[in-house]
């Protein structure tokens, strides 16, 4: 399967560019214009409407004043890296998937991601299908499975209420910040209660296909920020416990 940094094959394009007539808007933050290049072109092909960022900056600029539905980030950038622009994009209330780009597949790069608030990453070299593909289960777990539930629109437990339809979680009449991925897997565990779930059920119920971001680890980091959200003592949780062994489970 060829590599993404085949498929340079358009003239070049400014860090400022937006292509696509169409679809969701995907911002590409990539300091490598070839590799930019081949994305942007292979993207705006798959109808999706593309930014490009060459610059972490520059990317917090397009996040702040364009409709983004999706970023790829890609972690070693010229001003700040990846993981801080991550960082402060949640920081802003941001709650848009990012998928990582990373030309690492070590343990420390998984982990820094997801602490920070990534829902998922693709290491270098990756192919165009693939990056479509993880692209388009993401936008269809964070916006369309959600948004078209038949589910009843509000889940709610002690002080806290899940508005399914603004996929909007609130505490004490107060908004949470949670990621994409964090409102999947609470609103999974919440439907599911006195239910035991085990980690692989719950990878595969979130991201739904096989990505390399699924393991234990994973799962323990979201479910660690969820209880530091959401539980009065996230050290001893009323709501979201551990399954020895297994999984979680939501008591309610």
């Amino acid at each position: 399967m060829p590599i993404i940094t085949a498929l340079i094959i358009v003239q070049y394009l400014g860090p400022d560019y937006n292509g696509g007539v169409a679809g969701e808007h995907i911002l590409i933050v990539e300091d490598e214009p070839a590799v930019a290049r081949g994305l942007l072109y292979g993207l705006n092909a798959e109808g999706f409407v593309t930014y490009w960022a060459d610059r972490g900056q520059k990317a917090l600029e397009i996040a702040r004043d364009k409709d983004v539905h999706l970023i790829l980030l890609d972690i070693r950038l010229p001003d700040i890296n990846g993981f801080d622009v991550c960082r402060q994009l949640r920081a802003q209330g941001k709650r848009q998937p990012v998928i990582m780009l990373t030309a690492s597949d070590e343990e420390v790069d998984k982990v820094l991601g997801l602490e920070l608030g990534a829902d998922d990453y693709v290491v270098k070299p990756y192919s165009l299908r693939e990056v479509v593909s993880r692209i388009r289960a993401m936008l269809r777990r964070s916006y369309g499975e959600l948004a078209n539930s038949n589910v009843r629109e509000k889940l709610s437990f002690g002080n806290v209420v899940i508005d399914l339809e603004k996929m909007q979680v609130w505490r004490s009449d107060q908004l949470v910040s949670l990621t994409p991925t964090e409102f999947r897997l609470l609103r999974y565990l919440v439907s599911n209660p006195d239910r035991p779930v085990s980690r692989d059920m719950l990878i595969e119920s979130v991201w739904g296909y096989g990505s390399d971001i699924g393991d234990d680890r994973t799962i323990d980091v979201h479910i660690r920020h969820l209880r530091e959200k959401l539980e009065d003592n996230p050290t001893s949780p009323r709501w979201l416990l551990t399954v020895r062994g297994f999984g979680y489970k939501f008591k309610p």
